[in-house]
């Protein structure tokens, strides 16, 4: 017998019936390893492999198994599976419903969308399988606390899915943090599980997966199977819309496209197939919703295009969702931000597109991963619109910097299999701060030492040095979030009741006062900030007139009206890896030839290359740009440019320099009177550091207050300071930059 037949023999007959009705014929490689830990170790669980690959039914099917051949002897919960959004849940109950129907394992799913009636069901006989956002679940432990033991009380497995979105962010640490504590109060650790496409070190999301568990962590290593992609990149200039770019547009009778050629485009690119269209910002897929709805009503054609982003009602988001899965709605094109990006069954996709570039290699691999499912491989255009250069622009602006990242994404992939390593944050105070009242607020009255015990063990706080815990508390008893009583212990204080009092606490990531819009009956969406009766603005790809504010119930109600509009919403751009920027300087500087490139983009990196070769950019990093004005180009990720860029300002009048400006982290540029800016600038740089070594706290003022996460407000300065410094600095990558003399070329 094989392994397969053994695995296979396993199985309950219901699932069995799935796989035949499913027309499977065999089970695959990652089904048959995860069987082999769930099956045959105590160990946690982490599966990585590609999208469609079978990750859902590769843990489920062996849990459910386990389950069945031996049931718990008391009513609890089973299996715990936790996810980073609702529509991924609601997605995912619809597959395991399937699954089960009829076999008499319960299925609950349970967020803010999910009605009271089916949690009260769950809380009154809790069984099966609960499906939850770490949200909710932090609310769960809040204010169930004692209830706890009764609903977990024979939990076996913990499933979370897409962990890679998880770990490194607050909302991760705080899930981790979140199982540390539900295992306190059942008195046992349950097995992990978790479930990811891309991941760039199996070894460091093994360790963050298994943190405080006490069990090893299983990862089996993917196979390396060969690339089958269908790829194309291609360029636009917004201005230029004459005949050779806008090749494929509608034209007028002059030649030019009679909209925008980039729009147009992408438009011919996904119309009439079921695709999916990436923007990096809710406010771009706002834009580019209605410029394709536009460009449909100018030729005629059915407006066949959805809307996908975190600030629509639930009801578009649901409606987008339902009729990307279903095979018989016909053509359909959803514009999406990160909230499609997840592993959302949405069927056969015949296309992906991106405007402009992934910001990651992990986030190109999941946009690109939702196509090519069902046998077919997956399939991106990359379509690049940028203002064209004015005669006079600097050299920077001259540089396609999002096209070079695009193609830097796809070859290191391609020839490395790079894949970002996760960011383990060493003093995540924001996160600190909500445990410490999370777990008063759960646990009651505590004194100082046993709430530092209990927050300190908790693993993404084992790093927090007990003097700056320390402080913090200090911090909050005197700002009255918590209150010292007069038998020394530690309680809720007034101010911190206002934070925990609110639903909006069980987040750990930003939040803002959302106003809802309403037309008629019908939600259309949130917007940060109220609009003034008569004005307009854009939400779920349309515009709206403001007929009435309620800023009490923080309401906005609206009609629907023609035309186009931006509107923006806060937010954070990321981070960029240093093998990234590397990659982009060997796509400029190098004289490879991309297959992939499309006419137009193709000849834009040509005319970037020899802007660089004229500049001499593969000899030096410091360019002069006329008059007293110069460029750096560190080829350094966000946290070590970010550094850099410090440092030159912190020394700026040692090393007679002014003006120092940046944007995103391809350049700096800056002023100097002197001559001889060049390689005279970086030995400076070296000397300095040789001398005052590079502390990265010492590149942090004493005047800042640098607020990033959702409670940092709460936090003293001096604290942020130092997480500003550990955390969003680093100092490594450019010491040995200098000590190699690799900067200096």
């Amino acid at each position: 017998m094989t392994d397969a037949d053994r695995v296979f023999a396993r199985f309950p007959d219901f699932i069995k019936e799935y796989i035949y009705s499913h027309g499977w014929s065999e089970l695959r490689d990652i089904q048959l390893a995860a069987a082999d830990v769930i099956f045959n170790t105590d160990s946690n669980l982490l599966l990585s492999s590609s999208t469609a690959s079978g990750k859902t039914e590769a843990a489920f099917f062996p849990i459910i198994a386990d389950i069945v051949e031996n049931p718990p002897e008391v009513p609890s919960v089973s299996v715990l599976y936790i996810a980073p959004l609702k529509s991924l849940i609601n997605d995912q109950f619809y597959r395991l419903d399937e699954l089960l129907d009829g076999v008499g394992i319960p299925l609950t799913h349970w967020h803010g969308d999910v009605g009271q009636s089916h949690k009260t069901k769950l809380l009154k006989n809790p069984q099966g399988i609960l499906q939850i956002t770490p949200e909710s679940l932090e609310s769960m432990i809040i204010n169930r606390s004692n209830d706890i033991p009764r609903i977990f009380g024979a939990l076996r497995y913990i499933v979370i899915d897409e962990i890679h979105a998880l770990i490194g962010a607050d909302r991760g640490n705080q899930v981790i943090c979140l199982l540390s504590r539900l295992a306190r109060l059942i008195g046992y650790n349950p097995r992990r599980v978790g479930l990811s496409a891309t991941l760039g070190d199996l070894s460091l999301a093994a360790e963050w997966l298994g943190a405080g568990s006490g069990r090893d962590t299983a990862a089996p290593v993917p196979p390396r199977v060969p690339l089958k992609w269908r790829l194309g990149l291609e360029h636009f200039y917004v201005q230029d819309q004459n005949e050779n770019q806008g090749e494929g547009a509608h034209k007028d009778r002059g030649g030019r496209a009679s909209l925008d050629a980039g729009y147009e485009f992408l438009y011919d690119a996904v119309y009439g197939k079921k695709a999916l269209v990436f923007s990096n910002s809710r406010e771009e897929t706002e834009y580019v919703t209605a410029t394709l709805r536009q460009i449909a009503r100018h030729r005629g054609d059915d407006d066949i295009f959805l809307i996908h982003h975190g600030n629509l009602s639930a009801s578009l988001r649901e409606d987008a969702e339902l009729k990307m899965k279903d095979d018989t709605s016909g053509a359909v094109v959803t514009c999406a931000t990160v909230t499609m990006e997840l592993g959302i069954d949405i069927g056969k996709l015949e296309r992906v597109a991106q405007v402009g570039s992934p910001t990651t290699v992990a986030g190109f691999l999941q946009r690109l991963g939702r196509s090519g499912r069902r046998g077919s491989p997956p399939e991106m255009i990359m379509v690049y619109r940028e203002e064209t250069p004015l005669p006079n622009a600097p050299l920077p602006e001259i540089i396609p910097w999002e096209l070079l990242r695009g193609i830097a994404i796809i070859e290191l992939y391609s020839s490395e299999r790079f894949i970002e390593p996760p960011k383990i944050r060493k003093m995540p105070l924001s996160l600190a701060f909500h445990q410490t009242l999370s777990t008063i607020a759960s646990l009651g009255e505590l004194s100082p030492k046993a709430l530092a015990e209990r927050v300190l063990s908790l693993p993404p706080l084992s790093e927090l040095p007990k003097e700056i815990y320390r402080s913090l508390l200090v911090s909050m008893i005197n700002s009255d979030y918590i209150e010292l009583t007069e038998q020394k212990g530690l309680i809720i204080g007034l101010a911190g009741e206002k934070i925990t009092n609110s639903y909006k606490f069980y987040a750990v990531f930003k939040d803002s006062e959302d106003y809802t819009v309403r037309c008629d009956s019908e939600e259309i969406g949130t917007i940060t900030n109220p609009v003034p009766v008569g004005d307009r603005f854009a939400l779920a790809g349309r515009v709206w007139e403001v007929k009435e504010v309620d800023v009490p119930r923080r309401l906005i109600f609206v009609k629907a009206v023609e035309g186009k509009m931006e509107i923006s919403w806060p937010g954070d751009g990321g981070e960029i890896h240093t093998k990234l920027l590397l990659a982009m300087r060997e796509a400029l500087l190098g004289t490879k030839q991309y297959a992939y490139l499309g006419e137009n983009a193709a000849s834009r990196l040509e005319n970037a290359r020899r802007v660089a070769e004229n500049a001499r950019m593969g000899e030096k990093c410091v360019i002069f740009l006329g008059g007293q004005s110069y460029a750096f180009f560190p080829w350094l990720g966000t946290r070590s440019f970010r550094t850099m860029r410090r440092l030159m300002q912190k020394y700026a009048s040692e090393l007679g320099i002014s003006d120092i400006q940046s944007e995103g982290c391809c350049y700096i540029t800056f002023k100097a009177k002197s001559k001889d800016m060049g390689e005279g600038l970086l030995r400076s740089i070296d000397a300095i550091i040789d001398r005052d070594g590079l502390d990265t706290e010492a590149l942090v003022s004493d005047g800042e207050c640098p607020v990033f996460d959702k409670f940092d407000e709460f936090i003293p300065p001096e604290l942020l300071r130092l997480s500003y410094a550990t955390d969003r600095l680093l100092a490594d990558e450019i010491t040995e930059r200098f000590e190699s003399g690799e900067i200096y070329i």
